[in-house]
């Protein structure tokens, strides 16, 4: 069981550094400038950055678990 837990962490911690380095910055620095003018007139990529929000919530709710279990097992 510990196995699988640990597992499921390192899974986990990979999956939420994916989903969070996948995610449109709030502040795009110089580029968002450039660009925020196409935004307004083509409209914005909304689908993909919910989702992405979407999958980091429940990753850190699985990291989160998954830590709280593996400190449990250990103390047995």
């Amino acid at each position: 069981m510990l196995t699988f837990m640990t597992v499921l962490m390192v899974l986990a911690s990979l999956g939420l550094i994916a989903a969070v380095l996948l995610q449109s910055g709030r502040s795009a620095g110089l580029s968002g400038a450039i660009g925020g003018g196409a935004e307004a007139i083509f409209g914005k990529k909304k689908g993909l950055d919910n989702f992405l929000a979407r999958l980091t919530i429940i990753l850190v709710a699985l990291f989160f678990l998954s830590g709280i279990v593996i400190a449990v097992l250990e103390r047995r």
